[in-house]
């Protein structure tokens, strides 16, 4: 093992990398109790989704610490969730196991963009500016979700949207839940966000608002009610024209949000546990094949896509340098599928705090936009903008990338528009006027 993952020539041990893991999978954790909350709002099986989020985290990272050899870890990616159940399934209307049949297909696709390495070109034409756009835009829709979980934010006739009752027992929890995970994360405590997870759902135990639950430790939820859910639905749809479009542009939002989150995941940690030479990632292409593969793989247990996870960082912050840090928390997120007990008391309240600050992390990006050139700064606002208040992800990538050719052309900077950025301004040119008929 000392050889295979060079933990000499890392300057690293077996006790650092163990220690690694260990702080990866708390930083992540709290994807195990989230992911299902957001998917059964699609319909599924709360058990199921836990039971596949857990095996599709642990046999995606253990390809990426074995094949790839990173310390990185994978698992369902938020934002990429949220897509899943409430634009796809709820706004447009798709089966969930259509839904899936879309991930599976997005994770095949990016397989073969991996196999044939045209993967540099299609990351080249997508604008910078847009891909921070859509990741601050996602953030957005989350923080948005999180706060309507807490009943902070709810409808209103007059306004649309207005302030909660503040006085509500459950929104003063979550307003706790908030306080506390924002304490542990600019204190720099790794885990920050599962341990306010858990301190929210003590505290509402404590005072009668959350249920206790019969136990800790459990026998694993049945996969049975998502696994292959994915291909048995595909005889049964009627399928149309509209239909067929809308999947096409499913799959391709799901293979462009991917494609670019992972590609950014993987320098920023490569580059951080000290990989990055020449600007250049080793074994780039094990790296992104181990996420694609993930992602296909949980499609078929029933779980939206499975991404490379940023978190990863902070075992890489604690001294993980090898593929074995990935080993060790691909090993706890098979162990933490007996604790399904728990999913009784993460309920949305508790959750609701989590949404927030991972979106507040996503938002991040905004900062690299240039808002001084408006040619730049409002397709890149629209974007962002409208995924919170169409409420849909794929809407806010559509807006923005019609407008991106319109106001660069302009501009008079055509020239620096790829090619392939044309045919996606008449392919959701397209998407909506299908989605208007």
């Amino acid at each position: 093992m000392n050889r295979y993952f060079e933990f000499a020539k890392q300057g690293t041990t077996l006790k650092k990398e163990s220690l690694a893991g260990l702080t990866t999978f708390l930083s992540m954790a709290y994807i195990l109790f989230v992911n299902p909350l957001i998917l059964s709002d699609a319909g599924m099986d709360q058990g199921a989704v836990f039971t596949a989020t857990a095996l599709s985290a642990a046999v995606g990272t253990l390809i990426m610490g074995i094949i790839a050899k990173y310390p990185i870890a994978l698992a369902p990616g938020m934002g990429l969730n949220a897509f899943f159940a409430y634009t796809v399934v709820i706004g447009l209307g798709i089966p969930w196991e259509l839904a899936l049949f879309g991930v599976f297909m997005s994770g095949i696709i990016f397989i073969c963009i991996t196999l044939l390495g045209v993967r540099e070109k299609v990351i080249n034409a997508i604008p910078a500016e847009l891909k921070y756009a859509v990741a601050a835009g996602i953030g957005l829709f989350i923080a948005f979700i999180g706060l309507k979980g807490a009943g902070i934010v709810v409808g209103d006739e007059a306004t649309l949207v207005g302030l909660g009752s503040i006085t509500s027992p459950l929104t003063l929890l979550a307003s706790f839940g908030l306080i506390v995970t924002a304490i542990l994360m600019v204190k720099g405590i790794h885990g920050g966000i599962f341990y306010g997870m858990l301190i929210t759902a003590v505290t509402g135990i404590i005072f009668g608002l959350i249920e206790l639950p019969s136990g800790i430790v459990g026998a694993v939820p049945s996969l049975a009610p998502t696994f292959g859910s994915a291909f048995s639905i595909l005889g049964e749809v009627e399928w149309t024209t509209q239909l067929t479009v809308q999947l096409i542009i499913v799959i391709l939002t799901f293979l462009f949000v991917d494609f670019f989150d992972t590609a950014g995941t993987l320098y920023a940690v490569a580059n951080q546990a000290g990989y990055v030479k020449d600007n250049k990632l080793p074994r780039a292409g094990r790296a992104l094949l181990a996420d694609s593969s993930a992602t296909s793989i949980g499609a078929i247990l029933g779980t939206s896509t499975t991404t490379a996870y940023i978190e990863s960082s902070a075992g890489v912050a604690a001294g993980g340098r090898t593929g074995f840090t990935s080993v060790v928390t691909a090993l706890l997120f098979l162990a933490a599928m007996f604790f399904s007990p728990l999913l009784v008391v993460v309920t949305e309240t508790v959750t609701a705090p989590a949404l927030i600050i991972v979106g507040v992390l996503m938002a991040s990006s905004l900062r690299l936009i240039e808002w001084n050139k408006l040619e730049i700064a409002l397709p890149a606002f629209l974007t962002v903008v409208a995924m919170p208040l169409t409420y849909s992800i794929a809407t806010g990538i559509a807006i923005g990338f019609i407008f991106y050719p319109i106001t660069m052309l302009v501009k008079g900077r055509g020239r620096e528009i790829n090619p392939i950025m044309y045919v996606l301004f008449f392919v959701f040119i397209a998407y909506f006027a299908f989605l208007g008929e």
